[in-house]
């Protein structure tokens, strides 16, 4: 999934240049992507109560490799989109798969496998800037598009660990079991879709009518979202899980980090190829280091949580995400663009070992996959966001200014995080009151 982000942030100005539309409208092939894996995680939350983690993670891998697949084939800029569309979805239902089967172990043990899963994650997003650099300059834009269709052949690779990925979600509460809430899923599907279309809209020229539609879509897919969350307890986004003490916190403060470090993914090979006069393979490898800088990262927030709580190690993350986008605003060489960067990887991988790690001791043991899937998906959310606020303002103000408003979300977060109290780390005992604050 990483490297689908990663490698085409190289690739994105020459798509713009041979399928000739604007540089800001290219910043779909990164949003698109980001959408639907949001839109899945869910989704496949709540999967996980009939299906075991292996078979989620098959489905996701085969829709994956199909999406990527079409993106890669695709004539126009709208075939792209909806190949990376369906790919985006594949790899949401994907993270999902291994996340259930990393939260199920222990508190200590998980932390480390988490930080491990996020070091690889924003060292592959990071890195793919290099693959994207050299496959961009070697086969072209396309195959580029194409590399995370590679994940099927390698599917074979997780059959030895079947048993382990085999524990299913028979424990989660019985109200789960029921039929999927496809109104909730609908609403919220419009409501995401409509954030990131508007966003876009001066950088992809919508005309007014259309945005007018698009914006009216977006606020009745919000009063029906409240509608059903009040009126379905047991929906698509259950009452009984929001209403954790400290759920909403954690999913904004990772949004806002997401959406930071995806922001300055989707414009620093640009602003390094600008600077260097170079070309993708370039810029790929200038940002190694960056990449490289995530590793100890993931790993550090494992020893911090055993000194600090969740809350202070995430307003550190966030805290470090700020100065990286802010640094990469006002910069013209490429040594300080790679060290924002870095200072946003670093905040990336960070954050989301905690927050993954955290959202289980958020809710009642018996709604571990179904926080899972919603804590992702305002996570990965914030990362569609973050690229489309940055194309959107960039058609209206100079790009550093685009990047300087961008860090405001990262500091919210930073804000959201100083706020919580270390009580609110307590997990909820099974069969508490449903829709009762923690």
């Amino acid at each position: 999934m990483y490297v689908a982000l990663g490698a085409p942030s190289v690739a994105l100005p020459a798509i713009g240049r041979a399928l000739a539309v604007p540089f800001g409208a290219t910043a779909w092939i990164l949003a698109a992507w980001s959408l639907t894996s949001a839109l899945a995680m869910p989704v496949a939350g709540r999967l996980l109560v009939r299906w075991s983690p292996f078979q989620v993670l098959v489905a996701g891998v085969m829709a994956l490799a199909a999406g990527s697949a079409l993106a890669g084939a695709g004539p126009a800029l709208s075939v792209v989109i909806v190949g990376r569309l369906i790919g985006g979805a594949g790899a949401g239902a994907t993270v999902i798969a291994v996340f259930a089967a990393a939260t199920a172990l222990p508190g200590r043990q998980r932390i480390r496998v988490l930080g491990t899963i996020a070091a690889a994650s924003a060292t592959a997003s990071g890195c793919g800037t290099l693959i994207g650099g050299a496959v961009t300059a070697w086969l072209g834009w396309r195959a580029v598009l194409a590399i995370p269709a590679l994940a099927l052949p390698l599917l074979p690779a997780a059959l030895p660990n079947r048993r382990a990925l085999a524990r299913s979600g028979s424990g989660e509460r019985n109200g789960s079991t029921e039929r999927l809430d496809v109104v909730g899923a609908a609403v919220l599907s419009v409501l995401a879709g409509s954030l990131i279309t508007l966003l876009q809209a001066h950088s992809v020229g919508l005309p007014a009518p259309v945005t007018l539609v698009v914006a009216a879509a977006g606020a009745l897919a919000a009063v029906g979202l409240w509608w059903r969350v009040r009126g379905t307890p047991d929906g698509f986004v259950p009452r009984r899980v929001i209403a954790s003490r400290g759920f909403l916190a954690a999913g904004l403060i990772g949004g806002t980090v997401f959406a930071g470090y995806y922001g300055v993914l989707f414009r620093a090979p640009s602003l390094i190829e600008q600077a260097t006069g170079g070309g993708p393979l370039e810029a790929g490898v200038l940002l190694v280091p960056a990449a490289a800088c995530s590793v100890p990262a993931g790993r550090l927030v494992g020893a911090l949580t055993d000194r600090f709580t969740g809350w202070q190690v995430s307003a550190g993350l966030a805290a470090l995400t700020v100065i990286g986008v802010l640094v990469v605003a006002v910069s013209a060489g490429p040594v300080p663009i790679v060290l924002g960067t870095a200072s946003t990887a670093c905040g990336f991988a960070g954050a989301q070992a905690v927050l993954v790690s955290l959202a289980p001791e958020l809710v009642a043991a018996d709604d571990h996959h179904t926080a899972q899937g919603l804590l992702s998906f305002m996570n990965v959310l914030g990362g569609g966001i973050g690229p489309a606020a940055v194309a959107g303002l960039s058609g209206i103000v100079p790009g550093p200014a685009a990047l300087a408003v961008l860090a405001a979300l990262p500091l919210s977060g930073l804000a959201l995080s100083l706020t919580r109290r270390p009580t609110a780390d307590r997990r909820p005992e099974p069969g508490t009151t449903r829709g009762c604050p923690r």
